[in-house]
Parts: structure tokens; sequence; C-alpha cells
């Protein structure tokens, strides 16, 4: 199915908004029966059709304040810098498919002045750099579609750039292709700690990377049919955890489903970025249901010879489905009872008790 196809149908009825400057965001706060000179200070911004997702981020001018966004399609980037600290960020309704912010670019998309391309990180259609940021109930897209752009080879296309320390998001979904969620940190020195609960995360090549440490308490993996003659069509998973960091990313209670042909997808791949070669990428996948989707005979994979998976932190504990099934024991490496106890939400995220 075409991204924008399902994109349609994933905002049901709720229409179209086109994209509003500082006067969008002025209309959802005089809903709120304020004019936007007394907005400054108001906990909540309502943000409906017709609005700017963006432009009601610019207007928050504190620690700790909401916006609400309404049903509709909010075609347009978002960025929410530093200094917006403990922002919350919900859809209005309890169906995240009501409300959906997209964009549509990619690594290799030409910036408009000229200055080059976009990059992986730039063509994110939301970006986070904010610390105790909390995001629910809505849908994040990236709808570039390689078909539609055959002279681009930088075909990443991000639908969330997520760093932060505290960066919490329940219930939303995740929507692209390649590089779908960039869970990354703030520099290469931080370990920023994120929290996925009851996410849909959909995509097909790597489309879960990054250096983040990550807790992903019952999500669902969601692997796309690439039309290529190749297998793997993909990967899910793609950390490139820290050396220094004891956690990288943990999928807990989920499950992986797929649209591909039985086998066609491998669980991860470590990235050890050219920027940080001492990388020691860490995924721990326990008590997930693993679909037919996954090879089960070799569910890991190399992105770079130089780098093999089998050197790297790379463990299971108690999944189950077809593509759980251990038939080569060494190609799937299995925590003891003990080690299990050390890969948990409370271990990775420390202190924070989202």
């Amino acid at each position: 199915m075409r991204r924008r196809t399902l994109l349609a149908g994933a905002a049901g009825a709720a229409g179209v908004a086109g994209v509003a400057g500082v006067a969008g965001v002025a209309g959802g706060v005089v809903a709120l029966g304020a004019d936007p000179a007394a907005a400054h200070g108001r906990r909540v911004l309502h943000v409906r059709p017709g609005d700017s997702v963006q432009a009601a981020v610019d207007a928050v001018d504190g620690p700790g304040q909401t916006i609400v966004v309404h049903p509709g399609t909010y075609r347009e980037v978002v960025c929410i810098p530093a200094d917006k600290r403990e922002l919350t960020l919900g859809g209005a309704t309890r169906d995240p498919r009501d409300t959906v912010i997209v964009f549509d670019r990619a690594n290799g998309t030409p910036k408009p002045d000229g200055s080059g391309t976009y990059g992986t990180a730039g063509s994110a259609t939301f970006t986070s750099v904010a610390p105790g940021l909390t995001v629910r109930g809505l849908t994040i897209a990236n709808d570039w579609l390689r078909a539609d752009h055959p002279e681009i080879t930088g075909t990443q296309a991000v639908a969330a750039y997520v760093t932060g320390d505290r960066s919490s998001f329940a219930r939303v979904r995740l929507l692209a292709h390649q590089d779908t969620l960039f869970a990354d940190t703030t520099d290469l020195a931080a370990f920023d700690r994120h929290r996925y609960r009851d996410c849909y995360i959909e995509g097909d090549v790597d489309f879960v990377f990054g250096r983040a440490t990550a807790v992903f308490e019952r999500c669902h993996f969601h692997t796309l049919d690439r039309d290529v003659s190749f297998k793997p069509e993909g990967m899910v998973f793609a950390p490139s955890t820290a050396r220094a960091n004891p956690y990288g990313f943990l999928a807990v209670g989920g499950r992986i489903t797929s649209g591909a042909e039985d086998g066609a997808y491998k669980i991860a791949r470590p990235w050890v970025p050219s920027y940080e070669t001492t990388a020691w990428p860490s995924l721990v996948v326990r008590g997930c249901e693993l679909g037919p989707g996954i090879d089960a005979v070799a569910p890991y994979t190399d992105m770079r010879a130089a780098y093999p998976w089998q050197s790297m932190r790379f463990r299971e504990y108690r999944n189950t489905g077809p593509g759980a099934v251990i038939t080569v024991p060494e190609n799937r490496p299995q925590l003891t009872d003990a080690e299990a106890e050390q890969h948990t939400r409370a271990a990775y995220l420390g202190d924070w008790r989202p």
C-alpha cells in the first residue's frame, strides 16, 4: 500500500489542514478564551485544523506546558528546541489515527536554498532536543517514497528524530520506510533515556535506530513489503550504543509483524557510525512475539564486515512465535535468567519513572 493512501485512511474524516503561520495558533489560543498576547504563561495551547503545530511550539514560554492537537492532518515539519522543557504534546482524542503530523523529505532531498541536502537527521518530520518531552496519542509520519524520486540515492526519510533525556512516547504511531525512528542522544557522551509504550512503529530498513537508552514496552513493530529481488528486505533495529553505556535498546512485551513474505526480515544489524567508531551496539529483545516475517535461522546480519554482529551486545530472552524458533543456537544468543534481571525497564531508566 502506498504511504499517501495509508495516511488518508489513518486520518479518517478528520480532514486535511493547511500549514498556517502564527495567526493559526492564535486562533487556537483564542478558542481558550484569551487573545495571543495573553497566552503567555497559560498551561494549554490548542491546535486545530488550519493552525500550525510548530507555531504552537514557538508560543510555549515556560516548562511544563501542554499542546493539544485536534483531529486533522498537519503537513509540516515540527522542531522542539531544548528550551521547551517538560513539554507535553498530545492528540485530542484517544485514537492516534485521528491526528497526523506528516511531511515528505529524505536524506538526499535538495534544500530550497541550494546549500545541499537535508541529511538523515534533517529529513525528520518531527525533531525534539528537549528534555522531559511527552508525546501521546497521535501519528507522526514521513510519506516520502523511493518510487517517486528515483533520482535520489539518500533514501533515509525519518519520521521522528528524538534526543533529550526523559523523552516519553505513548500510543504514538510512527510511520515511514527507511529510518522511521531515530532514537538518539544530545551528544556522544550523553546517555539520554527514552521510553516508548504501546506505540506502533512501521518501516523497512533500520527503522528503529540510534544511540539512546530506549525502552520499547508493548510496542508493535511492522515491517513493510519492499519491491526488491534480494533478501533480507530490511532490518527492524540498528542500534549504535556508546561503548561506555551499559544499556542500549530494550524491546519487551511487544511483537513484530510483517507485510512481507516469511523470513524476509532480520531483527537487527549493528550500526557503528563513521563519527563514533568505538560504538558497541546493544539490543535486548525479551518476551516478544516474533512473527514469520523474521528469519528465524539467521535473525541478525552485519552492516559492515569490520563490525560483525557476533561481537555486539545482541541478546534475546523468552521470545515466542515462528520468528523466535531457535534452530541454530549460535545465531540466537540468549540471556540467562540471572542476566535478564539486569535488562528491565527499571534498570534502563534508573531514577526516571515515567
